[in-house]
């Protein structure tokens, strides 16, 4: 198959990115490629919503900008910043053109929550479902066009680059192009070819590789993973968001969230005791930053033996409780809990990926005619930190930004003449036994979760790298002599994703944003980005 536009992935950013093209051009094809169902993204699981400056007789975009900078604690790319907050508010007039629908009041202006690191009211919603809602009103605008084709339970395995005609490529080759990809089609294990004049990654994030997320099973690094394998640029993946209040379900995954908008509305956090501990570590209490929340909640848990604190909301207002959060009461209802009458307990889960592919203003990567947005990608926006509820925005932003490129240079691309090797699959059977698959992914999560979790240090990272290498040799002889499957895929991208994640927090000598160690507790007077 040969198509003029391949979008891997259907959340907010491959969507968005998708209805554009679609527009502006009628007579090429669009194909959105999916491995799970279609709807079945990261953007579908956030709760809390878009941050974007709407109320400018409180708020203005200089305010919107030094939040986001305090939060990436001095690693973001200002003019990055610049450009997506203040390109954010016509970005999200789209969402609504396009059916997506945010809360408003009796007087029909849109309601705005706060969230930690915002100095302003200035997060659009739809209850504590906003990305749900986002990824409905795209959907079916989506299955509006005609020239729009959406394929799921689509696994990517590898980008097609020069690599596969027999030339050697290094981190140091200049030029590498992606011609397009090599996917399993789950429905009949059948490697399919995918030639394609560009490609955009919108693959989402890798919460998969710790033991407790709050990301779906789906995220599994595959983008950044199949982007360093192609020899292409990968930044600041050591910058691993821990979302500060997970709801505490031992032995559930991926972990239930409680948005960090219930604090925003009066939520408090406490200890076992039913003391409010945040005044301790910093002046805005609960609404501080997550990594600042996220490290002071795991160190109440080891000073007090404790499995998780609470998250009090026994006086807020319960009309507006069950407003806008109505999934969160019923979830914490299904269980037992009557969040008037009880505090919920919450722990830290790892929620964002900071980093990933490494891209420009443009959205372009370090391989000609290869695109990243979206979780995927390392814009520069949100350096060691991302500001919450900024996410959205980022991916909305990029994905116009590739589009308005992509249109630029689309009919300059030549046609490209399949002449690329079918995928070979000789010497290879079904494995014997797939806990060899489980087994490897249960050790890999306890590896990071362990030993590269939200606080870290030398010996462990030096524990955790050895451990992944033994992990990475046994995968690979896997990979190499059984028959290719989903499963064994996401393993090997979840090992390569946690070996980045390792390196990139072993060459970091400071305490920067995300990364925290007790070795080099200090942060250094200047910024410096780790590209791999």
């Amino acid at each position: 198959m040969v198509v003029d536009f391949l979008i891997i992935g259907s959340g907010i950013a491959g969507l968005s990115y998708a209805l554009k093209l679609s527009d502006r051009f009628p007579e090429k094809k669009i194909l959105i490629l999916t491995k799970g169902n279609e709807d079945e993204s990261n953007t579908k699981y956030a709760q809390g919503g878009i941050a974007v400056v709407t109320d400018f007789d409180k708020d203005n975009f200089e305010k919107h900008v030094q939040d986001t900078l305090i939060a990436g604690d001095g690693l973001c790319n200002e003019e990055i910043v610049n450009i997506v907050i203040k390109e954010g508010r016509e970005r999200v007039n789209e969402l609504i053109e396009w059916g997506t629908v945010f809360d408003k009041d009796k007087e029909g202006e849109y309601k705005l929550g706060k969230e930690g690191g915002h100095s302003e009211n200035r997060v659009l919603h739809y209850k504590d479902i906003t990305g749900y809602e986002i990824e409905r009103a795209l959907l079916t605008a989506v299955h509006a066009r005609e020239n729009i084709e959406m394929t799921t339970h689509h696994f990517v395995i590898d980008l097609i680059t020069q690599h596969h005609l027999g030339r050697m490529i290094t981190r140091v080759t200049t030029n590498i192009r992606c011609y397009g990809v090599y996917v399993l089609d789950r429905k009949t294990n059948h490697i399919d070819k995918i030639i394609a004049k560009t490609t955009v990654l919108a693959t989402g994030g890798f919460g998969q590789v710790y033991r407790s997320t709050t990301n779906p099973t789906i995220a599994t690094g595959d983008g950044v993973a199949m982007v360093y394998r192609a020899k292409g640029r990968v930044g600041n993946m050591e910058f691993v968001q821990f979302h500060p209040t997970a709801l505490y379900e031992p032995g559930v995954s991926p972990s239930f969230l409680i948005t960090e908008a219930v604090r925003g509305d009066g939520g408090i956090l406490r200890n076992q005791k039913g003391e409010a501990f945040m005044g301790k570590y910093d002046p805005r209490e609960s609404l501080a930053p997550r990594d600042i929340v996220a490290r002071a909640i795991d160190n109440e848990m080891k000073i007090h033996g404790e499995d998780c604190v609470y998250l009090d909301c026994r006086h807020m207002d319960q009309d507006n409780f069950k407003h806008h959060f109505p999934n969160i009461y019923e979830k914490c209802l299904s269980i037992g809990i009557d969040v008037f009458k009880d505090m919920i307990p919450v722990v830290p889960a790892q929620h964002y990926a900071c980093g990933g592919i490494e891209v420009d203003e443009n959205g372009v990567t370090s391989i000609e005619n290869l695109y990243a947005r979206g979780e995927c990608s390392n814009t520069g926006l949100h350096g060691a930190n991302r500001l919450a509820s900024n996410s959205l925005l980022e991916a909305i932003v990029f994905s116009h930004r590739i589009f308005e490129h992509v249109s630029t240079i689309i009919d300059k691309i030549e046609d490209i003449h399949d002449v690329f090797p079918s995928w070979n699959a000789d010497c290879t059977s079904q494995p014997k036994e797939m806990v060899m698959i489980t087994q490897s992914k249960r050790e890999l999560n306890d590896i990071m979760s362990n030993y590269v979790g939200i606080v870290r240090n030398n010996i462990r990272l030096k524990r955790a790298q050895e451990r992944l290498y033994v992990l990475f040799t046994e995968t690979e002889e896997l990979y190499n002599t059984t028959t290719i499957s989903r499963q064994l895929c996401e393993l090997r991208n979840l090992i390569t994703v946690g070996y980045l994640i390792v390196r990139s927090a072993t060459l970091r000598k400071e305490s920067r944003g995300l990364h925290y160690t007790t070795d080099y507790l200090d942060k250094k007077p200047f910024a410096e980005q780790s590209l791999l």
